[in-house]
């Protein structure tokens, strides 16, 4: 079955020889760089592009053109590259567009050597990029995945080659441009060979999706205004396999209309996926995306209606005959109907929106497992300790001020790839939540142990150990869950010798690791490493480290999520700042959450500043006990 990736997500390869897919609405150049683990590119050598389409494992197009088919034999790539990353970017010196957010979202399909299709993605939410890396293929633990990246640059192709680490990246992306011009829409233009040297004609291309993406549309359902600006097009603000409300709907279950002409109702798990919990995960997130996009839309149009009008109202002003009297009034009067009316629009569009989006809502939320369930969900009493660990996390909910009170779950997957900082120093606190900075501190800490009883809940028994460093002492009633319950892998550490010695403990065990997956051997590692995954909860951040110890705890933050060592931060931001920028690369590592609602997180599509609300326990609730209690009797058992 083909796995549709969304931004971000990763899949497994169980095949090494590939052929990736390419289809653009106009034509685009095709190329590959081939990267270090930390996706460096060295030198203009490992850039694979239609000027020197040919490198060690890997083989591109010869020109630009609106469909492309890339060889891949990732057995043939150098030992020392660990990343391929697959790049667009839009032929400079045409007439034809110059940013990928006036053309059609690319389509990329990935294929094994038999043509069977693994994984698709389109490459949505663009706007002003030139260029974008569509897809990455990297190694990890000895085997090959693939993230769907669709990372843009608004600088073209020189941006993109600078942030790959090349130190003549306007040099080398002009030599690609020099030696592309737009062809016909055949898959190359010129015969091509496999990696592996099997030569294969020209053909056609077969679009990847079962159906079309929608046309670019006016981001209202009425037509737009005469004058409203069209640079480059309009910008399709839709979800590209979720339909409009206001386009024919696709022949899925869920959205063939009902005799009066209305959506069916909501289906949870309407989505593409290998199992209930995938589908799950993919509507979320589309929805998500929809909110995102229908907000954006909105936002947009009331702009537009409020530009116009201040232009129609100067150049009422502009001639001094009508400055004056009745007919400037009905002047201003005219031009604030009209913007009324506009933005009246606007808003019945979104409302229509957010009312097929709450219902959607209200039949998934009730139907999430519990590893993406609030903590108020009946999901929850009935648990039972997993015997596969969960694909996601609920981290807390998303809100936008227009979608008020819709909140979208905010999933991540599993496990975790960056680390997370809890700020226990949040600057918007609501007035009366907290006394005092020592409350909030409390609050974040009990923040941190939600979530490691969740992180805990979403792997079998044996699978996750939980460590705490706890300098001062200052976290024992908020740890109590977690203490209580006897599911910690040893007592929380204090003092200076507590923090060294966990550091040194979890630095050596990613050492060993590396070494041992790096050389084959992952089965000859001590007896004493624990091989389960380790989740580490750092209180009252940096106070306790010392600079050796902020150095390990930076290796582990950058290093550990590829070997099972994951990191949650609880720490005020403010409180790092005698450190100067020794912290900073931690900080950027890390994904903040906070204990108060607060607006800091953007959304990939069209960045929203988005209110994140923490998944909270309800007061008075003994749900973490009960849920640590049967993770207790399953690791007695486990033992």
């Amino acid at each position: 079955m083909t796995a549709e990736l969304v931004r971000g997500q990763n899949h497994p390869l169980p095949q090494v020889r590939l052929e990736i897919r390419i289809s653009a609405g106009v034509p685009v150049l095709a190329g590959a760089t081939l990267g270090d683990e930390n996706g460096t590119v060295h030198g203009p050598q490992r850039v694979a592009h239609p000027g020197a389409p040919t490198l060690p494992g890997v083989e591109v197009p010869r020109q630009a053109a609106t469909e492309h088919r890339l060889a891949m034999d990732l057995s043939a790539v150098p030992e020392a590259v660990h990343r391929v990353g697959v790049f667009l970017a839009l032929p400079t010196g045409t007439t034809g567009p110059l940013r990928f957010g006036a053309v059609p979202a690319p389509r990329t399909a990935v294929h094994g050597p038999d043509g069977t299709e693994i994984a698709r993605y389109t490459v949505s939410g663009l706007e002003t990029e030139a260029a974008l890396i569509a897809l990455e293929l990297y190694r990890r633990q000895g085997a090959w995945k693939i993230r769907a990246m669709g990372q843009g640059y608004a600088g073209g192709l020189p941006a993109l080659l600078a942030d790959q680490g090349l130190p003549e990246a306007d040099t080398l992306a002009a030599a690609i441009h020099g030696t592309t011009n737009p062809g016909p829409t055949a898959a190359y233009g010129h015969d091509t060979h496999r990696a592996n040297g099997t030569h294969r004609a020209n053909d056609a291309v077969r679009n990847p999706y079962d159906t079309p993406a929608p046309e670019n549309a006016p981001a209202l359902d009425t037509p737009a205004p005469a004058d409203a600006p069209t640079l480059g097009g309009p910008i399709d603000y839709s979800h590209p396999r979720r339909p409009r409300h206001t386009a024919p709907p696709s022949p899925t279950p869920s959205a063939c209309p009902t005799s009066d002409g209305q959506p069916a109702p909501s289906v949870a798990g309407d989505a593409v996926g290998w199992s209930m919990e995938e589908r799950l995960y993919n509507q979320v997130w589309g929805m998500f995306e929809d909110l995102a996009r229908t907000t954006a839309a909105y936002r947009g149009a009331v702009d537009f209606a409020d530009t116009r009008l201040e232009k129609e109202l100067d150049q009422a002003l502009a001639d001094p005959r009508a400055r004056l009297g009745e007919g400037n009034a009905a002047v201003r009067e005219a031009a604030q109907i009209r913007r009324d009316q506009l933005a009246g629009q606007a808003r019945a569009a979104l409302d229509r929106d957010l009312a097929q989006l709450t219902a959607e809502s209200e039949v998934v939320e009730p139907a999430l497992p519990p590893a993406y369930a609030r903590w108020d969900s009946p999901a929850w009493h009935g648990y039972r300790v997993p015997t596969d660990p969960s694909m996601a996390l609920r981290l807390g909910d998303l809100h936008l001020p227009e979608s008020l009170p819709l909140r979208i779950p905010l999933l991540v997957r599993l496990p975790l790839e960056h680390g997370l900082w809890i700020d226990s120093g949040a600057t918007a606190v609501p007035e009366g939540s907290f006394a005092d900075s020592a409350a909030l501190r409390q609050a974040a800490m009990e923040t941190a142990v939600a979530l490691a009883a969740r992180l805990l809940a979403a792997h079998p028994a044996g699978e996750l150990a939980v460590r705490v460093i706890d300098p001062a002492g200052a976290a024992t009633r908020a740890l109590w869950p977690l203490t209580g319950a006897g599911v910690l892998a040893a007592p929380p550490a204090t003092g200076a010798a507590g923090v060294t010695e966990v550091l040194e403990r979890l630095t050596r065990r990613v050492d060993l690791v590396q070494m041992a997956v790096r050389g084959g051997a992952a089965g000859s590692l001590p007896d004493d490493v624990d091989t389960a995954r380790q989740l580490l909860i750092v209180n009252d951040f940096p106070h306790g480290f010392d600079d050796r110890a902020i150095t390990r705890l930076r290796y582990l933050a950058d290093e550990g999520p590829a070997v099972g060592v994951h990191l949650v931060l609880v720490a005020d931001r403010a409180d790092a700042a005698a450190y100067g920028p020794l912290l900073d690369p931690l900080w950027r590592s890390l994904m903040r959450l906070t204990p108060v609602p607060d607006e800091h997180l953007a959304d990939p599509w069209v960045g929203h500043a988005w209110t994140y609300e923490p998944a909270l326990v309800p007061v008075g609730s003994r749900i973490v006990e009960q849920v640590l209690g049967e993770v207790a009797a399953a690791l007695i058992k486990h033992k």
